[in-house]
């Protein structure tokens, strides 16, 4: 893909204190690094070309904008999104999702094209009359996503019959002839899907656009932004953040593995991994000897068996990583003026790590950035990603153009959705 920027443009020099984000830090020196300064005219085709801003048209008064922003050239963002409407008996309701990806791109990518088609096909199995329900919805969608991923493991454990403990009485010989003849079922591909991992936030508005259901797991948010009684604006969070940064969530996972010490270390779970909650990330979830009898017979000439080795040795009692997401249910505001849904991966929140503001005071900073000025001027998804940049032409450049070769921010996702 060609760079947009053209190569007179003046230099300008910026140190990593002046990069929003955790990634830069002293030891990424030397600094100060050179970036390139744009017009705004540039930073504007510039962020549009880095970011790919979509819009969305959902029925007939409604849009969703999204955005997907890595600035490093050459890196690909393990950061997804997904916007549908799914006819289900006849009625369409709206699926929007964020999933952000981690130690790779497969399982985030099997997630963001299939997660959607799993959530509609458990809508649709269910009585119509029961979807008329709210806290039946929340249930349906709570269980198309832990359905979802206990089929990760479970497409490769049915070439087992006798299931993991029929492993114990066989030889690495017998089960690598078992999987030899099974190699015409996309096993590989299925494999493939344990061992990464990726977050998944998932919202639903029904067809009579009365009603919102957002489901998470893992470390994204969703926050919604409404019109209250006197003209002014209401900030609601969500999600809570399913990492280790989050007490509850340590104490949870504490409390299903008390005889185990080490099931958090070093503030990962078994030492190894951030997310509490996740899509994949079969190791954490099944006993050890799915990955040594299974996974490394799969795939014999993996060479890095000893970082997983470091972690399930401490894999005593499975599961560590949990696929039951949060669901919240929100009421819908009047259609006489809108409200907005906004969902972002976790570099969003990264943005702002340096500012020392509070969670409360961030998510109402996004609320400003989409609700502020004409809000049908432009994608509103890039309005929010360029203020969370920095807003001036100077402070975008320098996060766009910054000379380095690894990624100096994270991956970061948003959606932005007219309710």
């Amino acid at each position: 893909m060609i760079k947009t920027i053209p190569p007179a443009l003046p230099s300008s020099l910026a140190d990593h204190t002046e990069i929003p984000g955790s990634r830069c830090s002293p030891e990424d020196g030397p600094w100060p690094r050179p970036f390139q300064l744009l017009s705004e005219s540039q930073v504007t085709n510039e962020l549009n070309f880095l970011a790919r801003p979509l819009s969305f048209p959902i029925g007939t008064h409604f849009k969703a904008y999204g955005v997907n922003f890595q600035p490093c050239h050459g890196y690909r963002t393990q950061d997804r999104y997904a916007v549908q409407e799914l006819n289900v008996h006849g009625q369409r309701w709206t699926f929007t999702g964020v999933f952000d990806g981690h130690l790779g791109d497969t399982t985030v990518d099997h997630t963001a094209y299939h997660l959607p088609i799993i959530v509609k096909e458990f809508l649709t199995a269910a009585d119509p009359a029961t979807l008329k329900d709210p806290e039946n919805v929340g249930r349906i969608l709570s269980k198309s996503m832990t359905s979802f991923d206990e089929a990760i493991a479970g497409d490769v454990l049915e070439i087992f019959p006798g299931g993991l403990s029929s492993l114990s009485t066989m030889s690495d010989y017998e089960i690598q002839n078992i999987i030899h003849r099974n190699l015409d079922s996309n096993l590989y591909k299925k494999a493939r899907l344990c061992m990464y991992g990726s977050t998944a936030l998932v919202a639903l508005v029904d067809p009579s656009h009365e009603n919102l259901w957002v489901a998470n797991l893992g470390d994204c948010q969703a926050v919604y932004v409404s019109p209250d009684a006197v003209n002014q604006w209401k900030v609601d969070p969500l999600t809570v953040n399913h990492n280790c940064d989050n007490h509850e969530e340590i104490a949870r996972v504490k409390r299903e593995h008390p005889w185990e010490p080490e099931c958090i270390l070093d503030n990962r779970v078994l030492g190894a991994l951030a997310p509490t909650r996740c899509i994949g990330d079969v190791p954490f979830k099944q006993p050890a000897a799915f990955t040594r009898r299974i996974l490394y017979n799969i795939f014999p000439a993996y060479s890095r068996t000893s970082a997983w080795e470091e972690f399930l040795d401490r894999n005593l009692t499975a599961p560590y990583i949990s696929s039951e997401p949060d669901v919240v249910h929100k009421k819908l505001s009047s259609p006489t003026r809108n409200g907005y849904l906004i969902m972002c991966s976790d570099g969003l929140a990264d943005l702002y790590s340096s500012q020392n503001l509070s969670e409360r005071q961030m998510i109402e900073d996004w609320a400003r950035a989409v609700t502020a000025g004409e809000l049908d001027s432009g994608n509103l998804a890039v309005k929010l990603l360029r203020h969370a940049l920095g807003g001036d032409a100077k402070s975008v450049s320098r996060v766009m153009t910054l000379d380095m070769d690894s990624p100096w921010i994270d991956d970061t996702t948003i959606l932005v959705q007219t309710l």
